[in-house]
């Protein structure tokens, strides 16, 4: 199977419905691709990756000029086909040795493992051997088709979190968060990935001619052992990014294939695959690694390298929104490069009158562990320069006092709960966080509806309406106190001290209202009173 050639990507077309499709086919105008539809969350995020990659690696447009005329207008696909075409060397898939897509180039032996252990959430030897696959149990995969097979490798690779001594994690780190801008509302799909494509002006190492060290499967591995190299951005090809390959692995493909139906999709008498082999120290990926469809933490010393954004506790919601859509690397923080393209010079371009979105996705990992999978969307404006940069203050003043509230929130349950709180540390992370979670959540659609009406002020407009921070502001301490009842007097607890509730529920008011960022959210809800003109009167 080749992954150019063949058709093995799960879409739906707006006509037929679904289907599968080559590459090269998301360009087609008649029937058009109008989603992926793969088995599960985590290959779809993949899939979206894998396309872009693929399109940014053999189709990057020239300019800002070529991207726009791309975006009205979809390639034909005997073009994109030809292009995407001198790239299949690189991906042939089911091949016993030699060059195949994310396997190891020369691995003739290595740990057997079952096929299901591609897959992200799947227990691992020590959870199996002591019998601790509560919830993700053992062997509900043992065989897969060829294009399941695929994308798992490739999600792995891409996601790759710590899996063991030498066992090394992806290009952005264990389990990173990938964010993509996705059209104002539903479009084939060729445009959602077009609006993630960067053209060569904004990649200076990119040439053509020198696909060498875009694919690490290629050549032999960089190992990683005490007699390897790492691997820095300086030593490779800038595509690489796109291609990260950090674990050894080579599937066993059987001489005499066995068929029968899929475990994870319902293709049915079907070649299957069942198994792989893996070895330790891969390629180690150091140094200043920057992927353009991942938001970034920057040393302002630099210092250290970029550390790129993960998944967390608590999933995503608008806490997160300033760091993934409008931060620039001033404070510390970068929204990634695509949608910093998007919100600064396409977006003017475009003139999409409706608020575009960005789609954010990721594995909340605990080393080896994957504790969810997160999916989320946020809003994307189309702002002038200023306007974004007021709106940035704005935003992080608001959210700034959300986050403050929902501490003192979170502490003074505690305080409510437990005569001495001082002395119980184990209940930070656990029972607590549904609190603050919960605070989130409540208030996030109030957020959007006051980032929407500050979005759409004048850009000569220098202070935002103080009825909208007193409406935020108003919000939160409601919120905050209705939460504490709930979660406080509604609870069944042993020793309920009615006395000690009522002083930390106002105790928490107090903490509200003196903690500096509610002080500023005030001070704006207030309006500045006009002096009267006095009349003077001559008697």
């Amino acid at each position: 199977m080749n992954l150019i050639r063949d058709a093995w990507i799960p879409v739906i077309r707006a006509n037929s419905g679904r289907g599968m499709i080559a590459p090269w086919q998301i360009a087609e105008q008649e029937d058009p691709v109008m989603e992926l539809a793969t088995p599960r969350p985590d290959f779809q995020g993949a899939m979206y990756q894998f396309l872009i990659g693929l399109l940014q690696t053999g189709f990057a447009p020239e300019d800002l000029e070529e991207w726009l005329e791309y975006w009205s207008k979809p390639p034909d696909t005997a073009l994109l086909r030809t292009k995407l075409e001198t790239l299949t060397a690189a991906f042939e898939f089911d091949k016993s040795d030699g060059p195949a897509f994310m396997q190891d180039y020369e691995m003739p032996d290595g740990e057997k493992k079952g096929i299901a252990s591609l897959l992200i959430e799947a227990p691992g030897g020590k959870t199996v051997k002591d019998n601790l696959d509560h919830f993700v149990k053992r062997d509900a995969v043992r065989h897969v088709c060829k294009s399941c097979a695929a994308m798992a490798l490739f999600t792995l690779q891409t996601n790759a979190p710590s899996g063991g001594v030498g066992h090394r994690v992806g290009l952005r780190g264990g389990g990173p968060l990938t964010t993509l801008v996705l059209p104002p509302e539903q479009m084939p799909l060729w445009q959602t990935l077009w609006l993630n494509i960067l053209d060569r002006e904004d990649m200076p190492g990119y040439r053509q001619d020198r696909i060498s060290g875009v694919f690490p499967w290629m050549g032999p591995t960089r190992t990683s052992d005490k007699n390897g190299v790492e691997t820095s951005p300086e030593s490779v090809h800038e595509l690489q990014v796109y291609w990260g390959m950090p674990r050894r692995i080579r599937l066993d493909f059987p001489i005499e294939p066995v068929t029968g139906d899929c475990d994870l999709c319902d293709a049915k008498g079907v070649a299957l695959v069942e198994a792989y082999r893996t070895r330790n120290y891969g390629v180690n990926y150091v140094g200043n690694w920057v992927h353009p469809l991942t938001p970034y933490r920057f040393d302002p010393k630099k210092e250290s390298p970029p550390l790129s954004t993960k998944g967390q506790p608590g999933g995503l919601g608008y806490r997160h929104f300033i760091a993934l859509t409008l931060a620039n690397d001033g404070n510390g923080y970068a929204a990634a490069k695509v949608v910093r393209r998007y919100t600064e010079q396409r977006a003017p371009e475009l003139k999409l009158q409706r608020i575009a979105r960005l789609w954010c996705f990721g594995f909340d990992m605990d080393n080896m562990k994957a504790r969810c999978w997160y999916d989320h969307t946020f809003p994307l404006f189309n702002l002038a320069p200023q306007q974004r940069k007021k709106l940035l203050q704005w935003t992080d003043e608001l959210i700034t006092g959300a986050t403050d509230v929902g501490g003192f929130l979170r502490k003074q349950v505690k305080a409510a709960w437990f005569r001495r709180p001082e002395d119980i540390k184990d209940i930070k992370n656990t029972e607590l966080n549904p609190v603050v979670i919960d605070f989130w959540q409540r208030s996030e659609s109030d957020f959007y509806e006051l980032l929407k009406a500050l979005s759409n002020l004048p850009s000569e407009q220098d202070e935002p309406p103080p009825e909208l921070y007193a409406k935020w502001k108003n919000r939160l301490v409601s919120l905050s106190l209705e939460l504490f009842d709930v979660w406080v007097l509604e609870a069944s607890l042993e020793d309920m001290d009615i006395k000690r509730v009522i002083e930390e529920r106002d105790k928490l008011i107090k903490l509200i209202h003196g903690c500096k960022s509610m002080k500023l959210l005030n001070t704006k809800a207030t309006p500045v009173k006009e002096e009267a003109n006095e009349e003077i009167s001559i008697s």
